[in-house]
């Protein structure tokens, strides 16, 4: 599938990687539908690229945790373009407080948003998908493979994710759609500025050392090439290909690799 005017929705597209993404498609022609909580960065974002790249760029407020929101946006992007080609389900939130310490609405809203936003969007956009045989893809994380310390919510969120989207996968072998799982590794992105914490509220400051990172700009880039390709799966660093391999060669060898990892980040949960 090349890129070159084809309608691209992309979700959480007002930072990060969804910024990211939505200046990569549109370097590929793409003509795009960004959707955020940020209405007023949005139409900057998407003022900047119709004037940069040329191509047509809508911004529509939506929070994905509201599933009337996720309606609007599909309604709203058929009433401009009349179809779409590609859904990027990147909209999500972080956490990181030890299960014991934190809130239960702290994990409810990370299902709302990581999970529940990406089927209320796919729901909506799936008949109009079907119609071009394009793309659902889900933004998830490594963590949707393996549970990580402090992030209990996040991890549930992202394996419910990877379960979705497995499954419509095999439904949709004989329609013509593609699905396509992406699980970047740690990006140095502010995710997890906007992590809560065990009360709900933004840690504010990332613990991890995000110059080792990888960038936002290359996971877009990865993430543009396997809609091209139409792959399967992205699995997008070694850290990352290593921690699956293991998750199923030796589970219990890996709990104690991640508690360590985890163990020497700032301001350590795990003591």
């Amino acid at each position: 599938m090349k890129l070159n005017n084809k309608i691209v929705i992309i979700t959480g597209a007002s930072s990060g990687i969804g910024k990211s993404l939505a200046e990569e498609f549109a370097l590929r022609g793409a003509n795009l539908v960004l959707a955020a909580r940020q209405y007023v960065t949005l139409c900057e974002i998407a003022q900047s690229l119709q004037d940069q790249y040329q191509i047509k760029a809508l911004a529509v407020q939506c929070d994905v945790a509201v599933e009337s929101d996720c309606d609007h946006l599909i309604k709203q992007t058929i009433t401009t373009f009349g179809k779409i080609d590609i859904l990027v389900n990147n909209a999500g939130i972080s956490m990181r407080a030890l299960f014991r310490d934190a809130e239960l609405q702290v994990l409810k809203t990370l299902m709302d948003v990581n999970f529940w936003g990406t089927v209320y969007c796919t729901k909506y956009a799936l008949p109009e998908i079907l119609k071009t045989k394009g793309s659902v893809v889900g933004v998830s994380s490594i963590a949707g493979y393996k549970g990580l310390p402090g992030r209990t919510g996040y991890s549930a969120s992202k394996f419910a994710m990877n379960g979705f989207l497995d499954a419509l996968r095999v439904e949709n072998l004989k329609t013509g759609v593609h699905v396509m799982t992406a699980c970047p590794g740690f990006t140095a992105s502010n995710i997890r500025n906007t992590a809560l914490n065990k009360d709900g509220n933004q840690q504010g400051e990332s613990t991890l050392h995000e110059e080792k990172m990888m960038t936002s700009d290359e996971v877009a880039k990865i993430i543009a090439d396997g809609v091209e390709k139409r792959e399967r799966t992205l699995i997008m660093t070694g850290q990352g290909k290593l921690t699956v391999l293991l998750s199923k060669l030796i589970p219990a060898r890996l709990d104690k690799l991640v508690y360590n990892v985890f163990a020497k980040e700032k301001d350590a949960l795990l003591k």
